[in-house]
C-alpha cells in the first residue's frame, strides 16, 4: 500500500494533513535531522574557532557552504541520511557520515572532517535539535495560533461588552452577566496561560557521555571546554543555537523544561476546552446561530441541523493533545542512572502532541468566526427569569435591616415561576426607604449586571 494522506495510520497526517503544514517542517523526522545538522555544523564552525593548532580557521568560503547546508536543507537530504542509517542503524551517526559526504571535492572541509561530532556524545546533538525544534513549534506555530484566538476573545469582549444574559451556575438560572464579560473571563485566563509557554526557558547542554566533558578534556585538558559549550549553545543562530546552556546534566539534558513546557501547553488547551464546552451550550441554548456555508450538511438524515462541529473538534482533539502532553511531561524527565533510551521513543511524538493542539486551535478559531449573536434569544430567557432578582431585593432589605431577608425571598422564590408583578408586590411592601423602592422596581433581570460591562472592556 502506498503512503497517502488516505492510507495513513495517524491522522494528522491523512485527514487533516493540510491542517499542519506549518508544523510539519519543523516536528517531522526532516524537521528533526535538519537541526541535527544544524546543531553538528554549529560546532564544527565553533571548534575550528577555538584557537587549536589542529584545527585552523575556516574561510568565509567554507563557512558559508556549511550554513548553506543547514539553510537548504531538504527533503532530499532528509532521505539521503534514511540511506545511510540503513547501514549504521544510528541516526545521529548517520548524520554525521552524510554531513562528511558533503565535504568531499573540498580539501579545506576534508582535512577537517575529523572535527564532525568531535568529543560529542549523541545526545549532545538530540538535545539541542530537539530544544530548536521545540523554541520554533512553539515560537512560529504554537503561540501565534493561541494569540489569534486571544485577539478574537477580546474583539468579542468588546462586542458584545453590553449584551446582556443569562447566568447559569449549577445548570440554573443565576444572576445575570454579558454575553462580552463571560468571554473576558477566558481572554484573562488564556493570555497568562500564554505567558507561561512564552516564559519556559528553552534549555541544552553539550557535554559529552554523562555530563563532565571527560572525552573533551582527554583531547585538551587545559581547555575550557565548558564555557566554549556554553558559547556555542547560547551564541545567536546561525554561528550558535540561540538557546540556554544547561550546566548540569547525566548523559540526557534532564528535560525538566519539556515538561515545564508541555504542562503550560496542557493548561492553555484545558482553558479551550472550558470555553469550546461552554459554546457548544449557547449553542445549544440558542444564544448563538452559526453562520451557514453553502453544500455543508449538518447530520444524513435531519436536513435542519446546523452542528457545532467546530467546538466538538476541538475538544476532541484537545483532549487527545493533553493525554500526549501530559505523559511527556511525566515520563521525560526520569531516566534510569546516567541514561536509558525510554526518552528516545517518546520524544518523537512532541509533533503528534502539539499537532492535535494547533489542530484544535484552527478549529476553535473557525467555530468563533462562525458565530452570530441571538439577542432576541438571550432576550426571552432574561425575561422569563425575574427570578434572579430575589438576590438584589434581599440584599437591599438586609442592607436596611429588614429581618429575615433571604430567608422571605427564598419562601417566594425557590423553585416558583416568578412573575414582575409579585415581585414588585414584594417590594411596595417594604419597610425601606421610597428611593430604594423606585430603584428595585426600574431593575430588570437585564439591567442586574453590575460591573460586566465595564469589566469586559477592560481586556
Amino acid at each position: 500500500m502506498n503512503l497517502e494522506p488516505v492510507t495513513a495510520l495517524s491522522p494528522l497526517d491523512g485527514r487533516y494533513a493540510e491542517k499542519l503544514s506549518a508544523l510539519r517542517p519543523l516536528m517531522s523526522e526532516q524537521g528533526y535531522m535538519h537541526r541535527r545538522v544544524q546543531v553538528e555544523v554549529a560546532w564544527f564552525i565553533a571548534l575550528s574557532d577555538a584557537g587549536f593548532a589542529e584545527f585552523k580557521p575556516l574561510s568565509p568560503g567554507a563557512r558559508t557552504y556549511l550554513l548553506g547546508l543547514v539553510k537548504n536543507f531538504s527533503t532530499a537530504d532528509a532521505l539521503a541520511i534514511k540511506e545511510i542509517e540503513k547501514t549504521t542503524n544510528h541516526d545521529v551517526k548517520a548524520v554525521e557520515y552524510w554531513l562528511k559526504s558533503k565535504f568531499e571535492a573540498r580539501p579545506e572541509l576534508e582535512r577537517a572532517a575529523e572535527f564532525v561530532h568531535f568529543a560529542c556524545t549523541s545526545e549532545d546533538i538530540n538535545n539541542t535539535a530537539h530544544a530548536l525544534q521545540l523554541r520554533c513549534a512553539r515560537d512560529l506555530v504554537l503561540l501565534p495560533a493561541l494569540d489569534r484566538i486571544l485577539f478574537k476573545l477580546r474583539e468579542m469582549a468588546h462586542a458584545y461588552a453590553e449584551v446582556p444574559m443569562l447566568s447559569r451556575t449549577h445548570g440554573q438560572t443565576a444572576s445575570p452577566t454579558t454575553v462580552g464579560k463571560e468571554l473576558a473571563n477566558v481572554a484573562v485566563r488564556l493570555h497568562a496561560a500564554i505567558e507561561r509557554i512564552a516564559g519556559v526557558k528553552i534549555l541544552a547542554k553539550m557535554n559529552g557521555a554523562v555530563g563532565n566533558y571527560n572525552a573533551h578534556l582527554a583531547a585538551w585538558p587545559d581547555f575550557d571546554w565548558e564555557a566554549f559549550s556554553r558559547k556555542v549553545v547560547e551564541t545567536p543562530e546561525p554561528l550558535g543555537l540561540g538557546l540556554n546552556f544547561q550546566p548540569y546534566s547525566i548523559q540526557i539534558e534532564p528535560h525538566d523544561y519539556m515538561a515545564e513546557l508541555f504542562d503550560a501547553v496542557a493548561r492553555a488547551d484545558t482553558i479551550l476546552i472550558d470555553l469550546a464546552r461552554d459554546i457548544w451550550g449557547y449553542v445549544s441554548l440558542g444564544y448563538f446561530k452559526q453562520k451557514l456555508k453553502a453544500g455543508e450538511i449538518g447530520s444524513s438524515t435531519m436536513p435542519h441541523k446546523v452542528n457545532p462541529i467546530d467546538f466538538e473538534n476541538a475538544e476532541g482533539n484537545l483532549g487527545l493533545a493533553n493525554a500526549l502532553l501530559r505523559h511527556l511531561s511525566e515520563k521525560l524527565p526520569i531516566s534510569r542512572w546516567q541514561r536509558d533510551l525510554t526518552d528516545s521513543t517518546v520524544l518523537r511524538n512532541m509533533g503528534v502532541a502539539l499537532g492535535y493542539a494547533v489542530l484544535a486551535y484552527q478549529s476553535l478559531l473557525t467555530g468563533l468566526n462562525k458565530l452570530e449573536l441571538n439577542e432576541e434569544a438571550l432576550a426571552a430567557d432574561l425575561d422569563a427569569s425575574w427570578e434572579v432578582l430575589a438576590e438584589p431585593i434581599q440584599t437591599v432589605m438586609r442592607r436596611f435591616g429588614v429581618p429575615g431577608a433571604y430567608e422571605k425571598l427564598k419562601e417566594v422564590t425557590r423553585g416558583k415561576t416568578v412573575t414582575a408583578e409579585a415581585l414588585h408586590a414584594l417590594i411596595r411592601s417594604l419597610d425601606i426607604p421610597e428611593a430604594e423602592k423606585a430603584r428595585l422596581l426600574a431593575l430588570t433581570p437585564a439591567r442586574y449586571v453590575g460591573k460586566a460591562a465595564e469589566l469586559a472592556r477592560r481586556v
